[in-house]
């Protein structure tokens, strides 16, 4: 795949609302009749969005060595692990598209990730320094801000929920920084996910040529309007095989309209479950012709899922009137989905098909006091442990009822690091005492032990370990 502490933790802003796409009036799709149609152009269509696309160059300074033995304990140890080093600058070219005349710009998460320096070029030469408003890693978004004496060139948001496969929609970005391309192609497929360049999972798919640069550039159907960011290509060569995939619009008008609201992070609603993919054998076992939809792993008694009536075992089918393919598109809807509103699920059970409304909630805020750095002569000094929140287990993709002390981060010259922790490892148990909450961790690691006796789950395997 190529995709081109503070002690206390500050209130984070409340949500902005997600405006729901106004409702489009069905279009009338009409197959080429004629030597006359197949002549017409998209040129109108280009001239009227290709200005509001633009080329983003990332540049970060990284550290390089400037010794062959780098890495080598005997010659660090001799120069005492000062060994020569230079800084370079690294360059990074990705597109973005402006989705208002203030200069709000969206492109991908990776475009930008890392970068001292982001500057956006714009088709008419201007050039202009940026910075970031938000950044989401999950789903591979970034919102930017350019600054400019007259109002910029826009594409406006299409309603991703009318698109359909075989749509001919238009790919506009600069791929491999020859200067703005524009190519086309169909809508291929939707809901497309295990794409693997972000938590997110419900693609456009679409044949027209992506290519690296392309990536955070507009994917634009025939209305002119904004219906995806390019962001992945499914390739063995490096180049366009015709499968591209595309962030739908809906989502990427969710995470922008939270960074004009001020907000730093884009959070989608709770709901208080876990789900798997169905597969075949319960898809047989319940009567469905095909495995489909997104079965209830785990609930949370006191989560809106849980007081709402549903289930481990359900199948959840539909999420307002729409098909729900796999657990991916159940997130999407989530996060284009306002916290406050009721969902309506069309979910399968054992006693057969029920809807259930479930009311969306903001994730509980984090307690700032459950969140410890670990310090003492024990394996797990250096840590940031947290005591699981549904913010965090959604993060660490953990069931929803999950409770205890997890690892969230392992500073590279800790203790923790030299003992092999990583983040998401979930601290059960040390010297036969069960670890429930951060005030017991910390007790048993102060009264000290000869040898550490311990037990971690990672990725849903229990890890025991001895350490004298």
């Amino acid at each position: 795949m190529i995709g081109g502490d503070e002690d206390k933790a500050k209130p984070a802003p409340p949500p902005a609302p997600v405006t729901a796409a106004p409702e489009a009036a069905p279009v009338e799709r009409v197959v080429p009749r004629s030597e006359a149609d197949m002549k017409q152009s998209f040129a109108p269509l280009v001239k009227a969005t290709a200005p509001a696309v633009v080329n983003v160059y990332a540049d970060r300074l990284v550290q390089r060595s400037m010794s062959p033995f780098a890495g080598d304990p005997f010659f660090e140890r001799f120069f005492g692990q000062r060994m020569p080093n230079r800084t370079e600058k690294q360059s990074s070219l990705g597109s973005g598209v402006i989705i208002q005349k203030n200069g709000i710009i969206v492109t991908n998460n990776h475009v930008i990730e890392g970068a001292d320096d982001i500057r956006v070029a714009l088709t008419d030469g201007r050039e202009f320094q940026s910075k970031v408003l938000l950044k989401d890693e999950r789903f591979d978004l970034a919102i930017l801000k350019i600054e400019g004496d007259r109002p910029f060139p826009i594409v406006e948001f299409g309603d991703t929920d009318t698109t359909e496969v075989g749509d001919i929609v238009l790919a506009i970005g600069n791929p491999f920084g020859v200067g703005q391309t524009v190519t086309s192609g169909i809508v291929s497929a939707l809901a497309r996910n295990s794409v693997g360049v972000s938590d997110f999972g419900s693609f456009i798919q679409t044949d027209a040529a992506i290519n690296p640069g392309n990536s955070g550039g507009a994917l634009i159907d025939m209305n002119g309007k904004l219906i995806g960011i390019n962001s992945a290509i499914f390739t063995r060569s490096g180049g366009s095989n015709g499968i591209g995939f595309a962030i739908p619009a809906n989502l990427v008008r969710a995470v922008a309209q939270v960074a004009e609201a001020g907000g730093e992070a884009f959070e989608p609603p709770y709901i208080g479950a876990t789900f798997e993919p169905v597969t075949p054998d319960i898809a047989e076992a319940l009567g469905l012709d095909r495995a489909t939809g997104a079965l209830v792993s785990d609930v949370a008694d006191d989560g809106p899922a849980g007081k709402a009536g549903l289930r481990a075992g359900d199948i959840v089918l539909g999420f307002n009137g729409r098909p729900i393919e796999h657990p991916d598109a159940l997130g999407y809807r989530l996060a284009t989905t306002s916290a406050g509103s009721t969902a309506t699920l069309d979910v399968l059970g054992r006693e057969g098909r029920r809807a259930v409304a479930i009311t969306l909630a903001t994730p509980p805020a984090e307690n700032p006091d459950a969140i410890r750095t670990l310090a003492g002569r024990n394996p797990f000094a250096g840590a940031v442990v947290s005591e699981i929140s549904p913010r965090i287990a959604r993060k660490l993709r953990l069931p929803s009822s999950q409770r205890g002390v997890v690892i969230t981060d392992v500073p590279a010259n800790s203790i923790a690091a030299r003992y092999g922790f990583l983040p998401g490892d979930l601290i059960a148990d040390i010297n036969g005492v069960e670890i429930t909450d951060v005030d017991t961790l910390e007790a048993i690691l102060r009264e000290g032990a000869s040898f550490w006796r311990f037990e971690i789950v990672r990725g849903g395997q229990r890890i025991r370990q001895i350490i004298r």
